[in-house]
């Protein structure tokens, strides 16, 4: 029998299969890994590795739309940083803004807590400061919908600093009414619902982006502001009467809270009033909060809507009469100058003392 050496080892015929097996493993070894190679032709669209790794069927578009928010938040980083902000430019334009009646009339609000009253900027202002400040960015977003209910995010970011804030919040798609509430369906007013609860967290978190100081400078300019262009003039008077009677405030509610008749306010009063109504708008407070209900008599009503009778007149400090037991009514007093000569309630003693 014939022998031959290969690769090591003897080879004989009864070694035949032995090696065609060996072959067989050998290439199958070596073929193995081309197989697993990726596809020469890629996707002109998407990744094909992320699609095969999600296995959704939507993966490549929530790839697509997440490298195109990461590029443009990139982006406006990238320019922010090319063109920092001048502080001192920035802060003379928030003065100067500040100085506009029309933005230091709605630019403080009031509201009462605890005995005491806190102010602070309103909405409007923080929006007005963050526009001249620069390099921020805003905003409110619904990021998710559950039947009766949204979740929503407000949130502020220097592009500059790289400093972020944000709020979460749950928004009801109900409305309060005084004679009860009813859900909200229409997408109109859902929107408007979330813009209006949205508008105290996106100030909240504009406030936490911007420097206090910058607040508080801006605050002092309106308060100066508001005090100069104070409007006491009838027609003022009259736009004053007319905003808060949105709310179903009166002018005797309105004089009752300043101790005096509308027509001899002063320029300080006019300034409280106008923060009282930022406050009543922007939803921080209620009128209940700052004025008391005042109960007016009207001249046509008849004395029998009067549930208790009034009672006689009587002389300070005069005792009144006891009722007889026999039920009989006490004897009613003479009118002041009658005939029974008795002087008037005015000249009448403190006290009188019957024998």
């Amino acid at each position: 029998m014939a022998r031959l050496r290969y690769a090591g080892f003897i080879w004989t015929p009864q070694y035949r299969g032995r090696e065609r097996g060996i072959k067989m493993a050998a290439t199958a070894e070596v073929t193995r890994p081309a197989l697993a190679e990726p596809r020469s032709v890629d996707n002109p669209f998407t990744a094909g590795e992320i699609v095969a790794n999600t296995g959704a069927g939507n993966g490549g578009l929530v790839s697509v739309e997440s490298q195109r928010a990461i590029a443009e938040v990139q982006a406006r980083m990238m320019i922010a940083r090319a063109n920092p902000r001048d502080a001192i430019r920035a802060m003379e334009r928030i003065l100067n803004d500040c100085t506009r009646p029309t933005l230091a009339t709605s630019a403080v609000y009031q509201y009462a807590r605890g005995g005491t009253d806190i102010r602070g900027p309103s909405i409007r202002l923080a929006e007005a400061i963050a526009q001249r400040w620069g390099n921020l960015a805003s905003g409110i977003k619904e990021i998710a919908r559950h039947g009766e209910y949204s979740e929503c995010v407000a949130y502020a970011w220097d592009l500059e600093t790289g400093y972020y804030d944000e709020r979460q919040f749950q928004v009801r798609h109900w409305r309060d009414t005084r004679q009860g509430g009813y859900r909200l369906t229409d997408e109109r007013d859902i929107y408007e619902l979330i813009a209006n609860m949205g508008q105290r967290r996106k100030r909240a978190v504009l406030l936490t982006v911007i420097p206090g100081d910058v607040t508080e400078a801006a605050l002092q300019a309106c308060e100066k502001t508001m005090t100069a262009k104070a409007d006491t003039s009838p027609d003022g008077v009259k736009r004053l009467l007319d905003a808060f009677a949105e709310f179903g405030i009166t002018q005797p509610q309105i004089e009752a809270r300043i101790q005096r008749r509308l027509d001899a306010v002063r320029p300080a009063q006019i300034v409280m009033l106008g923060k009282i109504y930022n406050s009543l708008r922007d939803g921080m407070s209620d009128a209940a909060d700052w004025f008391d209900a005042v109960v007016t008599s009207t001249e046509g009503e008849s004395e029998e809507t009067s549930t208790q009778p009034e009672p006689p007149r009587r002389g300070r400090g005069r005792p009144p009469r006891q009722q007889k037991a026999s039920g009989e009514p006490p004897p009613e007093d003479p009118e002041p100058g009658n005939e029974a000569g008795e002087p008037p309630a005015s000249d009448r003693p403190a006290f009188v003392f019957e024998a």
